[in-house]
């Protein structure tokens, strides 16, 4: 009688086979790990990009609220150099208006100054800031002192013309003498306003001789 061991040729056969079960095992372990790696790493991933976006997000909204801001800022600003100019220009107007009220002072004032002895004025017609000045002299001398004292005022442009001049023959007490009428036209500036001139060498005023008619 023969007798077969089959116990021994499953644990020969187990043997077999367990080597490859476990290379199996290990691969599907492995394999496992990976995927629940690349899970993880994709999620973190994922989480990684919506923080960042978060994070952008909150700095556009930042930006745009400075944006605002400054655009409120530029606007103020804006509306103070346009009140700026606005003030300046009513303190322009303001010294302009000033300075012509006291121009018509300044020019009787310095043609008063300016007006030798033995000459009168008849008229004094203004056109801005352009005067033509018609008056009487006894001698060239006396009118030609009067222009140089004009010019010499720094109140008035050079030159001051003569317009027109002319010589009559008086008669006053039995005595003959000549009369000169002249028409002299000068501009009077502003600067000289503003600078205190002083007065023309040789001038005596119109109080000592002269008189304005």
């Amino acid at each position: 009688m023969i007798r077969i061991n089959l116990l021994a040729t499953k644990r020969r056969a187990a043997k077999a086979v367990s080597p490859g079960l476990q290379a199996a095992q290990k691969m599907t372990v492995i394999g496992s790990l990976l995927l629940i790696l690349t899970v993880a790493l994709l999620g973190w991933r994922y989480w990684a990009l919506g923080q960042e976006h978060a994070r952008v997000a909150r700095d556009i909204d930042a930006a745009r609220r400075e944006e605002a801001r400054l655009q409120e800022i530029l606007r103020q600003v804006q509306e103070f150099e346009n009140r700026r100019k606005t003030l300046e220009a009513r303190v322009a107007l303001i010294d302009e208006l000033r300075k012509g009220q006291t121009a018509p002072v300044h020019m009787i004032d310095q043609i008063s100054k300016a007006l030798p002895d033995m000459t009168w004025l008849a008229s004094v017609q203004q056109s801005g800031y352009t005067l033509t000045i018609q008056g009487r002299c006894l001698t060239l001398t006396s009118l030609s002192d009067f222009i140089g004292n004009l010019e010499a005022s720094r109140y008035f442009i050079r030159p001051v013309e003569i317009i027109e001049s002319s010589v009559t023959e008086g008669n006053e007490g039995g005595r003959t003498f000549e009369r000169i009428q002249f028409t002299i036209r000068g501009t009077f500036q502003m600067s000289g306003v503003d600078s205190v001139a002083p007065p023309p060498p040789g001038t005596k005023g119109a109080t000592k001789g002269g008189r304005r008619g």
